[in-house]
């Protein structure tokens, strides 16, 4: 499966009100460790696509929402169950991180 990219609209309609379990990478496309990171992130929506939903949003084109979750560095990782914030993880440095996250709170 492929990344998805949330706007606002989406985070509350399949984050916030729906009963997937998600993870989702709050970056920018300025930021040199989000970049850095993507190619590794890609991966993870392949291995991990049927377990959960794996999904971006751009704290620049979402800011009232990088806002609302509190988010003060990037790129930060954040794990949801039934809508709400479970785990969080900041500027993993590989794949093997990002993995290793995701299989501690799954």
């Amino acid at each position: 499966m492929a990344v998805m990219e949330l706007n606002y609209e989406q985070f509350n309609s399949e984050i916030r009100d729906g009963k997937k379990v998600a993870i989702i990478d709050y970056w920018a496309p300025w930021c040199v460790h989000c970049r850095r990171i993507a190619p590794a992130y890609d991966k993870i929506a392949q291995e991990y696509g049927d377990k959960l939903m794996v999904a971006k949003v751009n704290i620049d084109d979402v800011e009232e929402l990088a806002r609302q979750e509190m988010i003060e560095v990037i790129p930060t990782l954040v794990i949801y169950k039934d809508g709400r914030s479970v785990a969080s993880i900041v500027a993993p440095e590989s794949k093997a991180k990002i993995a290793e996250f995701i299989d501690e709170h799954l």
